[in-house]
């Protein structure tokens, strides 16, 4: 079956990200949070040092609809450094009122609201913000005709 999902990089905070998404959409992460210190050593690779042995390698939630949201640190001078940027937005589209604004309110929680969820012209209760970890999400409701 075919699915979509967003894989996210952090700068040594992804266990924190994710325990928080975790704490708004409930669920269980797929095969648990996997770490730097659990992979097999590499042939012609350094061995991995002890400050990145308990940094996530690899984690997985699926949050609603299907949908799942990935991540990774992504420790220096292994992988390219991560740079906040401003071109991706996770969309979440709920299936009722309440339920976009549970999940607005609870991701927005320390972050910045860029648009309150207001009735949209093209039907939807939709709004935006960044989440205090710097990930830009929508929550967009189309109600059932």
């Amino acid at each position: 079956m075919a699915k979509v999902s967003t894989y996210l990089n952090f700068s040594n905070q992804t266990e924190a990200a994710f325990l928080f998404y975790q704490s708004v959409f409930g669920g269980e992460f797929v095969g648990g949070i996997r770490r730097f210190g659990d992979m097999p050593p590499q042939e012609g690779m350094p061995p991995v040092d002890e400050a990145t042995k308990n940094l996530v390698l690899h984690v997985c939630l699926p949050i609603t609809g299907g949908f799942e949201l990935m991540g990774s640190d992504a420790p220096e001078g292994m992988c390219p450094p991560v740079v906040k940027g401003n071109n991706v937005y996770i969309n979440l589209e709920p299936d009722s009122r309440e339920e976009a604004d549970r999940l607005f309110n609870g991701l927005s929680a320390g972050g910045v609201i860029e648009m309150p969820m207001s009735d949209m012209f093209w039907g939807a209760y939709w709004g935006s913000f960044v989440d205090k970890f710097g990930i830009k999400w929508m929550v967009n409701f189309v109600p059932k005709q």
